[in-house]
């Protein structure tokens, strides 16, 4: 029966208790008792009933503030998104002409590929990304500066007495993309979601076109190199031949290492190869480190015997196979050979590096 019936039958039954005989004044006692008593716990129910209301408007409040910072929190990947298209737009220019640049040389052609391969990497990295994304407006400032820094070298540049180059430029402005990107980052996203993907952003780098003054410079040392390293082959293979500095004296010709044979694009090529292969294939950094120091002393090793390749090639077919395919288009050939003692470096690394790994326990082993 309803609470408000009971306490109407209640009432109805006092009034006629009180009319009656005195014999009934223990039943009414009774009765007063327990109207008494259910008067006293509905005041206590009406009185706990605010501190109820209060603590689901509590919860309310808390699950309302928490679902606000969740779309808060989805809305920062978007926002970056947004700064990184608005930003790509501000850069077209210079991007456009780094895209027409890298297109037509054999020594930046990679860089077509870069962005692509920076974005795989985070997508095939997305489960271990943080979830919570944060502003870190300190660890932006650094990134900022620095492609500040660049932008007005690429723009004052053009006032020196030897102005900047087309690659130089090109170089200065990507950098200043790149470093403006990563700026972004820690503002929208954070630093821990920024350290999750260092490696993607790193990656980004090399993007840069090398300095004019650094392909020189590179170009030079692999030359002297390269030569020093046919130079072993001949004496390997006892072939004749009588040196001078970077010109070899073969039994009816007479090579000369040039510049252009110093072997620097498929040396860096094989070089960002190598980075990214160890950091897709190893975890344990000293290996990575040992994996991406093999290529100097194998990109040297393959440009020597290349050389050594066309040298006999002029000595036993003639001296016309200087200017072959094997000379002019062989790049990619000796390229692809070089990547099999770098992929057997890697497997023998990688083997080391699951071994080292901490084996975890089976659950029927542990339970045993």
């Amino acid at each position: 029966m309803p609470r408000g019936h009971s306490l109407r039958f209640i009432s109805q039954g006092t009034r006629g208790i009180t009319l009656a005989a005195p014999t009934a004044l223990p039943v009414a006692a009774v009765a007063v008792t327990s109207v008494s008593t259910t008067l006293m716990n509905t005041t206590d129910a009406g009185r706990e009933k605010p501190k109820a209301d209060r603590a689901a408007d509590q919860r309310i409040g808390v699950a309302d503030s928490g679902s606000e910072l969740n779309s808060k929190q989805r809305l920062r990947p978007i926002a970056y998104l947004g700064f990184a298209i608005l930003l790509a737009l501000a850069f077209f220019k210079p991007l456009y002409a780094l895209t027409v640049h890298a297109a037509g040389s054999d020594l930046h052609s990679h860089i077509l590929l870069v962005p692509f391969i920076s974005l795989y990497l985070i997508r095939l990295n997305s489960k271990q990304l943080p979830r919570a994304y944060g502003s870190s407006p300190g660890f932006a400032v650094i990134p900022f500066l620095a492609g500040l820094a660049a932008l007005l070298g690429a723009f004052g540049g053009h006032g020196l007495v030897q102005p900047l180059s087309h690659n130089d430029y090109l170089a200065l402005m990507a950098f200043t993309f790149i470093c403006f990107l990563t700026a972004g980052g820690f503002l929208f996203l954070g630093r821990k979601w920024m350290k999750a993907a260092a490696f993607p952003f790193a990656f980004l780098l090399f993007m840069i076109p090398l300095p004019d003054i650094a392909v020189d410079r590179l170009e030079r040392g692999s030359l002297l190199a390269s030569a020093e390293a046919a130079n072993l082959f001949f004496i390997i293979f006892q072939t004749p031949v009588l040196r001078d500095g970077v010109f070899f004296q073969l039994p009816g010709i007479v090579l000369e290492v040039a510049q252009s044979c110093s072997g620097i694009r498929s040396s860096w090529v094989l070089f960002v190869t190598s980075v990214l292969a160890s950091h897709l294939f190893l975890g344990s950094p000293w290996r990575r480190m040992v994996l991406v120091a093999f290529v100097i002393p194998l990109a040297i090793l393959r440009n020597g015997f290349r050389i050594f390749v066309i040298a006999l090639l002029c000595i036993h077919m003639g001296p016309h196979m200087v200017d072959s395919f094997v000379h002019r288009r062989g790049g990619p050939i000796f390229f692809v050979l070089s990547l099999i003692p770098l992929f057997l470096l890697l497997y023998w690394l990688r083997r080391g590096d699951v071994k080292a790994m901490p084996r975890v326990p089976s659950p029927g082993h542990a339970n045993s």
